[in-house]
């Protein structure tokens, strides 16, 4: 196990998670790069990781599927030892839509990995981490996002409310676990220049929205990672049930 301890980030393969990966690896942690179809992404990052002495591994693991998390976390007891830190990243947006075009399907699909997803890897690690459970405690980092705040009507409504539910889970989760050694914080990235953009159908999409950020800029997912980095940190010791806004200002 590394000094700073065991860290599985969620679709770690790309984008933020793969920021965070990148600079939880050069802070001391042995990171799982949790990955769904970017499996060329993912394992590269983990041998670049390796090859400049770090300690990594990359698994794939669909995290809407229970089966696949137990298998995901059994993975890293076995190659990197006891987990000590979560970073929930892992998430999907479909095309924007109005909600009276959405389907039942793309509903089920959105839910099951933006929400049903990190309340199974979160149970997985509570397993390992609590001192309830003969752990030595840990750190939880969800991702929200500023959608939750803006219900991003006519574009994602559905995804908003996947983002609302979990900063209910990370505030309740953070009271739940306070007692046994577990700190519970969210990060509510705004417009990030990632793919995600191009997943809903728009790549530009925050050059159109440009203005409206009070920063006059997207921003770099290594600026998330940070602010992921600090609540992981010990020196985010007495931070629990915290959303952090890493927005632009939005």
């Amino acid at each position: 196990m590394s000094a700073r301890g065991v860290l599985v980030v969620t679709g770690g393969g790309r984008g933020i998670g793969a920021a965070t990966a990148t600079l939880a690896a050069e802070r001391g942690y042995a990171v799982c790069v949790n990955y769904l179809e970017k499996k060329e992404a993912a394992e590269n990052l983990s041998a670049r990781i390796t090859s400049t002495g770090g300690k990594a591994i990359a698994v794939a693991a669909d995290v809407s599927s229970e089966a696949e998390v137990v298998r995901l976390f059994e993975t890293v007891d076995r190659s990197l030892g006891r987990v000590s830190a979560l970073v929930n990243n892992a998430g999907i947006v479909a095309r924007q839509s109005r909600v009276e075009a959405m389907d039942a399907n793309r509903l089920q699909r959105m839910f099951a990995t933006n929400i049903l997803g990190a309340f199974l890897c979160a149970r997985e690690a509570i397993k390992r981490m609590s001192t309830r459970h003969g752990g030595k405690g840990g750190a939880i980092v969800n991702l929200s996002s500023a959608a939750a705040r803006l219900g991003s009507p006519g574009e994602y409504v559905d995804y908003a409310a996947c983002k609302g539910a979990i900063d209910t889970m990370t505030l309740g989760l953070a009271k739940e676990l306070a007692g046994d050694g577990i700190r519970v914080n969210a990060v509510r990235p705004g417009f990030v220049h990632t793919e995600i953009h191009a997943s809903g159908g728009e790549p530009d999409r925050i050059e159109r929205l440009r203005d409206s950020i009070p920063m006059k800029r997207g921003g770099e997912p290594e600026e998330v990672a940070r602010a992921i980095l600090w609540l992981l940190s010990d020196e985010a010791s007495y931070s629990t049930g915290a959303i952090l806004d890493v927005s632009g200002g939005r």
